[in-house]
């Protein structure tokens, strides 16, 4: 065998071991990718599961909601405990470990529900039910475009985030205005906004594990994690604003 040839076959062996190693390395992704999407929509409807059960108990029971309602401070204080939480979790994701940031979450959807019981003093149960299935309806088919499009949703993010932003004022304003009319369009805005973020989120957790789940590792279990939670905050949104066009109140 001439030098040349040596050389020839020895790349020929690098090659074909280089691409054996791509074909390994998308076959790890393409199996643990269905996985940890899975794991995306199971944690997210633990959690809403949570937060259901939770509001219903806390609504069902008359102490605990003179308790809670009778006192300022203490609706406050669960309100500012939540967003440190969901803060907290999505700004130390990769230093928490799972165990901790699963616990963390768990948290936060109980303390959601708690807040949340007081849909169950105000609307009827046929329309707390009826909107909810519009909204998982919404929500499932917006995920589902989100993680099968080939778009690249990623440069609306700009634009969904000023929106946001220009939304959290409009019902901050309206708290010192009390418009019922405002108040509706703030609601449809609402609608629209977290459908979109559905979308957009949904897009962004598949980019990101097709990028770096690897394998199930504890690094991209919590990034599937931190996107169960985004999509949990996504639907509980979009529950809260249709039920404010579509809610039939006790009264």
């Amino acid at each position: 065998m001439t030098e040349k040839e040596f050389y020839d076959s020895l790349n020929t062996a690098e090659s074909t071991a280089n691409g054996f190693n791509r074909l390994t390395r998308n076959q790890q992704l393409n199996a643990a990718y269905p996985v940890l999407m899975r794991k995306v929509f199971t944690w997210m409807a633990l959690a809403l599961a949570i937060t259901g059960v939770v509001a219903w108990g806390v609504a069902s029971s008359p102490a605990f909601v003179a308790t809670l309602y009778q006192s300022s401070g203490l609706l406050i204080g669960l309100c500012i405990a939540e967003i440190a939480l969901v803060w907290y979790v999505s700004a130390r994701i990769q230093k928490l470990s799972l165990q901790t940031a699963t616990t963390l979450f768990i948290i936060y959807s109980v303390l959601n529900g708690v807040t949340l019981s007081s849909i169950f003093l105000v609307y009827t149960m046929t329309s707390i039910t009826s909107v909810f299935f519009i909204t998982a309806g919404t929500f499932a088919a917006m995920a589902l475009y989100g993680a099968t499009t080939k778009k690249d949703l990623s440069k609306f993010g700009s634009l969904l985030f000023m929106a946001l932003l220009g939304l959290i004022i409009a019902t901050v304003v309206n708290m010192f205005v009390r418009s019922s009319g405002f108040s509706l369009i703030i609601s449809y805005v609402g609608v629209l906004l977290f459908v979109g973020l559905t979308a957009w989120d949904t897009n962004q957790i598949k980019n990101a594990l097709q990028n770096y789940a690897m394998d199930l590792s504890e690094g991209s279990q919590k990034i599937a994690l931190l996107g169960a939670l985004n999509l949990y905050l996504d639907f509980i949104n979009l529950f809260l604003y249709l039920l404010r066009i579509f809610g039939r109140s006790d009264n």
